[in-house]
């Protein structure tokens, strides 16, 4: 599996201390990544998982993949404004973070990393 999944301390020190610089928050991982908001009961999220999985699997090595359960971490959730899920945050390594509902496909998502996380 490659997909990690995250607690509210881990975001920090592995994607970025946006506690304190809420507004300006800077990623701080050495390979782009993506973090999807979701929880265990949202059928939206159980079918973008095996997607997510197949995806991290051919862009492990250029690309780090996080999840974050959005009912065990709420602080996370109200800090980015998390209204549908599952939502995807990517973050280039340089470049600004951005945030996209995650209800797509492997073709959609794949387009997804290369346009925004690989350019």
């Amino acid at each position: 599996m490659n997909i990690t999944d995250l607690n509210t301390s881990e975001f920090v020190t592995k994607v970025g201390n946006y506690k304190t610089y809420p507004d300006n928050w800077k990623y701080i991982g050495h390979k782009p990544c993506i973090v999807t908001f979701h929880a265990p009961w949202c059928g939206y999220c159980k079918a973008l998982y095996p997607i997510l999985e197949e995806v991290s699997e051919e862009y492990s090595d250029k690309v780090d993949f996080y999840r974050i359960n959005v009912d065990e971490e709420e602080a996370l959730e109200t800090a980015f404004d998390i209204e549908k899920i599952p939502t995807l945050l990517l973050c280039p390594v340089k470049g600004k973070e951005t945030m996209t509902l995650g209800v797509m496909g492997k073709k959609e998502l794949k387009k997804l990393i290369e346009d925004t996380l690989l350019k």
